[in-house]
């Protein structure tokens, strides 16, 4: 996921830690970013991931070839095109699937929407 991640959406490993409680971590975003994701491991008792068809991550760009671009890397980062279990994600945006089945929408449009 890491690297996905990193790939997919040019993000890079902020941060990471081991056996923190028997927690292993590594953060990935931007630098200087308000956010990040944080992939967690617990070495004693391992939990698999559970996604659900709608546990989505939605990114929006604004510009035509930017999408085309950022959907290009998505895949070529190894995330699957997936369609979505929500058909509105499918109008102006394109469904990626991580290895660990968690779901990134690219999404051709600004946030917050214009009205």
């Amino acid at each position: 996921s890491v690297r996905q991640y990193c790939l997919g959406l040019s993000m890079e490993r902020l941060a990471s830690f081991e056996d923190h409680e028997g927690f292993d971590g590594v953060m990935v975003g931007t630098p200087q970013g308000p956010f990040h994701f944080e992939f967690t491991y617990c070495r004693h008792h391992p939990v698999r991931p559970s996604p659900t068809p709608e546990d989505l991550v939605v990114f929006y760009v604004r510009q035509s070839a930017a999408w085309e671009r950022r959907c290009e890397i998505m895949a070529q980062a190894g995330l699957r095109e997936v369609s979505p279990f929500n058909p509105y994600w499918g109008r102006d945006g394109r469904s990626f699937r991580d290895d660990d089945g968690y779901t990134v929408v690219i999404q051709r449009a600004s946030w917050p929407p214009s009205s």
